[in-house]
């Protein structure tokens, strides 16, 4: 049966289950999981993980990731967004271009983020939005995210559009709060793009509602797509049937003069180059399956 990953462009409006309600109607009885939540406010770049793929989720949800944000300068909103209760500030600084432009720069590289309280994010147990809507206070640790890229693409106040490269679990909701507070106001986000997943981008992903029984396994990318950031060897018919069984292979990394600048994780190719498995140390000069597709 196909196994792999669909980059669908998700329409306002739908949420990312129900996107994966969709494919998950579409390709039993294999599982279906998404790799990475959109709001339903949010468009763009869905992927989702079909069979065994489901078992890369993690893989992705670390890749870079590509936006482009839009949001109203001095107002606030408990959800961050324009699908909370919005109020304007009374008589708020209007910053120009030039001091946005400049305060983006003190936003880029590593920095520490406060996740929103209406977030997906667990505390003790619990989703923060579900606690958040019941009134309680949720106050989530900060985190270390790094910002690639923080462009101004348009301004014309109170609407600021952004071009922003970040790491995975970044949300563009705080960073534009948090843009917005180092310019003395605030922020709330009106509409938010997803342009890319790592290699996957929005120029080539399909609406999820154009999908048929018929259609869908011809929109499959390869599960490599998943593992673009590691290394790569290619099995022997003997190491394949090693593999298979779960046992360990003699590490190729003991013949290349580049190893030491390998993870420690490799995705392991078949001679067709399909990914059968990811590969990790067992022991001096071994490697063993990770995550076995075989």
């Amino acid at each position: 049966m196909p196994h792999g990953l669909l980059n669908l462009n998700k329409p306002a409006g739908m949420t990312s289950r129900q996107v994966v309600d969709i494919v998950q109607r579409l390709v039993r009885p294999l599982k279906a999981g998404h790799a990475g939540t959109l709001d339903p406010l949010a468009t763009g770049v869905l992927v989702i993980c079909v069979g065994k793929a489901t078992r890369l989720i993690q893989y992705l949800q670390q890749m870079p990731k590509g936006y482009t944000g839009t949001f109203l300068l001095g107002r606030t909103s408990p959800t961050e967004d324009v699908e909370g209760e919005v109020a304007e500030l009374s008589g708020p600084p209007v910053p120009s271009r030039e001091q946005i432009v400049a305060a983006a720069q003190g936003f880029r590289g590593q920095i520490q983020q406060r996740p929103p309280a209406f977030s997906a994010l667990k505390v003790a147990g619990r989703r923060a939005y579900d606690l958040a809507r019941q009134g309680k206070q949720v106050e989530l640790q900060a985190r270390p995210v790094t910002i690639y890229a923080l462009d101004v693409v348009r301004y014309d106040y109170p609407e600021l559009v952004l071009r922003i490269e970040c790491s995975g679990g970044t949300y563009v909701r705080s960073l534009g709060r948090d843009l917005a507070e180092s310019l003395g106001t605030a922020a709330v986000m009106s509409a938010l793009v997803r342009t890319a997943v790592g290699p996957l981008a929005l120029q080539e992903a399909i609406d999820p509602r154009e999908l048929t029984g018929e259609n869908w396994h011809k929109h499959l990318l390869p599960m490599t797509h998943a593992v673009q950031s590691l290394p790569r060897v290619e099995l022997t018919a003997e190491d394949l049937a090693r593999v298979r069984n779960g046992l360990a292979v003699r590490d190729p990394r003991q013949c290349s003069d580049a190893w030491q600048s390998w993870g420690d994780e490799i995705a392991a190719l078949d001679p067709q180059g399909e990914l059968v498995a990811i590969l990790g140390p067992r022991g001096q000069g071994w490697l063993g399956p990770v995550r076995n597709f075989l």
